[in-house]
């Protein structure tokens, strides 16, 4: 017996673009907001931190953060997010995804605050306290990727789905934008209000002790956004897909949909007992059935997330070496400790505004034209040429008059990136695997991003050390240096176009079809 698309389902399949679907996209993409929001404004303060927390009296140069510390505070975060993906990823499965929905948005809203609120009378316990917080802040942000993705997957029509579910990923590109804008502000305003001298005039008095509420302004605000969306995020009903299809409650799915899409749908509550009888839908993710349905599409999700967030978080490393080289960041002890967080926000966020921001919008108006396989491969392509070109002729690349060109190459890496795999892997999981395993799945591809997140910002922190042990940065052991550094990475791009290969195309199908919930194993592949 042919398996039917059930009418709730093909009612939002079919269903024109209307007002919820952008208010869905915005309470969704809160939770990015958020999440870039606060990872980004991290990178602003650490130089701040350094010289409040870790200025030696009398040295020549302001303090900075000592490497296992600098590692720490961005490293637990991440370590944070990829234990949240795992735990939500499997909870949001078992319990509903608007359940755990409003669990992960009160985290994030209290350890944004907490984090702003570190204490200790040493360094030692402020950086101990903020680490702690944003372990937690990193659990609740880890939550988001699952679920909003999910959500957004089983709210979308068919024809705009992909466009639906990378706009919500693209509310981080407006995170970064507000922290960048945030730290301006207040940066400013402490600035004009607490003026000091620079560190080479007075040491002493070029960190006034008000810089230390910038920091936790800043890391406080993120808080709001997240706030504001809470209430919505309470009222939006449980996806259909998730009542219908894992809850098995017909009625319930066509009265929530029915409100939403304000029309009568009928319950087909015989329907859903059928689809739940049938043989092959009640596989686990454990289960041999499940390795050959999807085994291979697993495997292309994680591993291409992996090898991105590789490439993509160790970025790191060489923004100081493009902010230098235009000049736009004097030497650290010409400057102020919050003139210093004022030059280094404006430089981000004009980055930001110019190649991050543009490529993540571009995904959003072109994915359901040409593609998710269209897209990521063009993304990783790219990504090698320029990562390579970068690469190969980098002593070329580090002379005074080649620098404007070398910020082009490498604005354009980050272009092709969120124009590419950055969002691509975000949205094709919450598209190819059954109702029941989508946000399990999708959680564990988004964990092995972030363990590639991690390898990416700390592996080649050390690896890019000069080869030389004296011109190393403090604290560092010598590494491969820059130039094979980034040659490596152009390798980590040209795989993960390989492992595109193994990543099904989604466009234009129902989630039921891409995830191929409509196979009834006696007629094989039935058509709703």
């Amino acid at each position: 017996m042919a398996r039917q698309q059930l009418e709730v389902l093909n009612a939002l399949d079919v269903a024109k673009t209307q007002l919820y679907h952008f208010t869905a996209i915005v309470v969704a993409g809160m939770g990015f907001f958020t999440d870039a929001y606060d990872l980004f404004s991290i990178s602003l303060l650490s130089k701040l931190l350094g010289r409040i927390y870790y200025t030696v009296p009398n040295s020549p140069k302001p303090g900075t953060l000592p490497p296992s510390v600098s590692s720490s505070v961005t490293g637990v975060a991440l370590v944070g997010t990829l234990a949240g993906q795992l735990f939500f990823g499997w909870l949001g499965d078992k319990m509903g995804r608007k359940k755990v929905y409003g669990m992960t948005l009160l985290i994030m809203i209290v350890c944004s605050i907490a984090s702003g609120l570190s204490f200790g009378s040493s360094p030692k316990g402020v950086m101990t306290t903020l680490c702690f917080f944003r372990f937690w802040l990193g659990f609740g942000i880890g939550g988001d990727y699952p679920l909003s993705a999910t959500i957004m997957a089983e709210y979308a029509n068919k024809k705009t789905r992909g466009a639906f579910v990378a706009a919500v990923f693209a509310m981080q590109g407006f995170g970064i934008l507000f922290g960048g804008i945030v730290s301006l502000i207040v940066s400013a305003a402490f600035d004009h209000a607490f003026q000091s001298p620079s560190y080479e005039q007075n040491a002493a008095a070029s960190t006034p002790p008000q810089a230390d509420y910038v920091w936790r302004i800043v890391l406080m605000f993120g808080s709001i956004p997240a706030a504001l969306t809470f209430y919505w995020r309470m009222k939006m009903p449980e996806t259909a897909r998730y009542t219908a299809l894992v809850a098995k409650n017909a009625k319930q799915a066509a009265q929530d949909m029915g409100r939403v899409l304000n029309v009568e749908i009928e319950a087909e509550e015989e329907k859903v007992e059928r689809m739940a009888q049938q043989k092959g839908s009640n596989f686990g993710l454990l289960s041999k059935e499940f390795l050959k349905r999807h085994g291979l599409h697993l495997f292309g999700t994680t591993s291409t997330w992996f090898l991105l967030d590789i490439a993509f978080y160790s970025q790191n490393l060489f923004q100081k070496d493009v902010f230098s080289a235009i000049g736009w960041i004097p030497p650290a002890k010409t400057m102020n400790a919050i003139g210093e967080v004022y030059k280094i926000s404006r430089a981000q966020t004009l980055i930001a505004l110019c190649s991050t921001v543009p490529g993540y919008w571009f995904t959003v108006a072109f994915i359901d034209i040409i593609g998710r396989f269209a897209i990521q491969m063009i993304g990783f392509f790219f990504m090698t040429v320029f990562m390579f070109a970068i690469a190969i002729p980098y002593d070329h690349w580090t002379k005074e008059a080649n620098r404007i060109g070398f910020v082009v190459m490498y604005g354009l890496t980050f272009f092709f990136a969120n124009f590419g795999p950055n969002a691509t892997t975000f949205v094709v999981p919450a598209e190819i695997f059954p109702a029941r395993l989508r946000s399990t799945c999708h959680g564990i591809s988004a964990a092995a991003g972030k363990a590639g997140a991690i390898v990416g910002a700390y592996g080649f922190l050390y690896a890019a050390q000069n080869k030389d042990k004296s011109k190393a940065d403090a604290g560092f052991p010598p590494g491969i240096g820059v130039k094979n550094a980034l040659i490596v990475l152009g390798v980590i791009n040209l795989l993960g176009m390989l492992c595109t290969f193994a990543v099904p195309e989604a466009k234009g199908k129902s989630l039921e079809e891409a995830s191929q919930e409509t196979i009834d194993e006696s007629n094989g592949p039935q058509g709703p």
